[in-house]
């Protein structure tokens, strides 16, 4: 419970916008992955099973989802005009989040960190 506080901290800590996709990003890790631990590593929220799955933060016009090497390598492809780099992507605030994208990410490295 302490750490569901510090990542509601977190996520307080930014402007109304920002906040918005956070929780909704949030939201999609907690529903797709309902058994991963939600923890703050790295001054970032992240879930974990076995292993850290993925880890998010916020910036001034996007947000950062970080679901390690694999989980960018695996997916490269079909990432589109997301810029990203060997262990994240960015997600323009001004842009919806690629829910389905995102959950395949996510099941893949929770599969992966099993």
């Amino acid at each position: 419970m302490e750490n569901n506080r510090l990542v509601d901290q977190y996520i307080s800590g930014f402007p109304e916008g920002t906040r918005e996709k956070l929780q909704q990003l949030r939201s999609l890790i907690q529903e797709t992955l309902p058994e991963a631990k939600e923890i703050i590593s790295y001054s970032m929220p992240a879930y974990k099973s076995k292993r850290v799955v993925c880890y998010f933060a916020g910036y001034g016009k996007h947000i950062g989802f970080y679901p390690t090497h694999s989980g960018i390598s695996a997916f490269e492809s079909r990432l589109g005009d997301f810029k990203y780099s060997k262990g994240a992507i960015q997600f323009p605030l001004d842009r919806p989040l690629p829910e389905a994208l995102i959950r395949e990410i996510l099941l893949y490295r929770f599969l992966e960190c099993q």
